[in-house]
């Protein structure tokens, strides 16, 4: 099978009025031929997008989009522009991640727009292979989260339409039966997840193999993001100064303790895939305590309809709940075909105006200082933190260990067995290739 390609493109058009050119010319027709419709009104400009989105047919009319279909189609209408979508699909690529396909295809300049995870992004910027989006309009109205998380050497590599929080999503109803508070740091938690196990919830924690870090970043970062010397500690951290190990080791702990105890089933954790896996037993009343990112709590297919009373915390930390926000980005290819029609496309995808569109149909935190929308009650302690300053980022471009998708795959390794220091010793081992002191 081929990769899915939604064009919409209009060649025909072109196509007979270059043969009747050629006819013409061919009989002797007059050099300048009057009324024929101009080069640059037949041409269609297009911007290949990348995403792992399949989109609409983009001429058929009064077709229901997703709200990124809506801020694209805002950018063709007004820029005379066709955007063409590329879409991944895992059948196609059997093996291959989109996250490893997105790079191959950045660096062969398959594309011109691309959407990208936070550990790509870094990767590609690294290598020269993103254009700079600091000069354009929309970076302007930026929050100052996204400039820390995506700029790399200095330059803005990547500009996302939401910002995705991660938070825990909690049957209040169990807390309440129970005389439990909601958590605020890692004790409380403990004491939490073993007032429901003596109470006959043998797992009080549903887990995938994808989010646990959320709980490491938490504990790891709280300081770095919130004591007010950021700079500082991620240039230590850049230089060796400082070990990354050493910031890991609280969260890793934790979740060692987590397993231990039997408050996360590991084996079953570590084959689930999000949502999918701990999703129905937390619908059902029987998990209380599970993680997903903020448009969780949004859609019906996940869980923005249940049965009981649902809120969304922060991670426990020492500093209390702790929301993690990890960044994903469009970005433009360095050496794409068409750079300056793609760089024209994200200046209005990720204008206010659009960025209002997008967040009120999905009901999101916007990229936007100038933007905001009403979030679900579900989602009001979350965000309350996120608005009062207090958060981690889970991405950071300007850390030179890679940080989700690294975190991710020790994480995947404390599940499968692995110990803490083995753990701890893949970080070092990271950082010291990353600073150039590897082998």
């Amino acid at each position: 099978m081929k990769i899915g390609v939604r064009r919409g493109l209009r060649r025909g058009g072109a196509a007979c009025l270059a043969a009747l050119l050629v006819l013409l010319v061919s009989c002797g027709a007059p050099k300048e031929p009057k009324n024929l419709i101009s080069k640059e009104e037949t041409e269609t400009r297009e911007v290949n997008f990348f995403s792992p989105m399949e989109k609409t047919d983009p001429d058929a009319e009064n077709v229901a989009r997703t709200a990124s279909d809506l801020t694209i189609a805002m950018a063709e209408e007004r820029l005379g522009v066709s955007v063409a979508y590329r879409t991944y699909t895992a059948e196609n690529y059997q093996d291959k991640t989109y996250d490893e396909v997105s790079m191959d295809r950045v660096r062969s300049n398959m594309d011109d727009l691309y959407l990208l995870n936070p550990d790509t992004i870094l990767i590609l910027a690294a290598e020269g292979e993103l254009m700079d989006l600091s000069g354009l309009d929309c970076a302007k109205n930026l929050r100052e989260i996204i400039h820390t998380a995506n700029t790399v050497d200095g330059k803005l590599v990547a500009i996302p339409q939401e910002v995705v929080a991660y938070g825990l999503f909690v049957n209040v109803d169990l807390f309440k039966r129970y005389d439990l508070s909601l958590p605020e740091t890692p004790e409380d938690f403990l004491e939490c997840c073993r007032v429901f196990q003596e109470n006959g919830i043998e797992t009080p924690v549903g887990a995938n193999r994808w989010w646990l870090e959320t709980f490491v970043f938490a504990q790891a970062y709280a300081d770095l993001y919130n004591g007010g010397n950021t700079a500082a500690e991620i240039a230590a951290l850049n230089s060796g100064e400082a070990r990354y190990s050493d910031y890991m080791r609280p969260g890793f702990e934790f979740l060692r303790t987590l397993i231990d105890r039997g408050y996360i089933d590991a084996e079953q954790a570590l084959v689930s895939e999000a949502i999918e896996g701990e999703g129905p037993d937390f619908l059902a009343g029987k998990t209380p305590i599970v993680m997903a990112y903020w448009g969780a709590a949004n859609t019906e297919t996940a869980y923005g309809k249940t049965d009981f009373e649902m809120q969304v915390i922060g991670f426990p930390s020492s500093r209390g709940q702790m929301p993690v926000m990890p960044m994903t980005g469009f970005a433009v290819g360095a050496h794409s075909e068409h750079v300056e029609d793609a760089m024209a496309v994200l200046d209005i995808i990720a204008s206010d105006e659009a960025l209002q569109l997008y967040a009120e149909t999905n009901r999101v935190i916007s990229p936007s200082k100038n933007v905001q929308v009403e979030c679900v009650p579900a989602l009001k302690p979350l965000s309350d933190r996120i608005e009062e300053g207090v958060y981690v980022l889970g991405s950071n471009a300007g850390m030179q260990v890679e940080q989700w998708g690294n975190t991710c795959l020790i994480v995947r390794q404390l599940l499968g067995g692995a110990s803490v220091e083995a753990c701890m010793e893949e970080f070092d081992r990271l950082q010291d290739e990353a600073i150039g002191q590897g082998d």
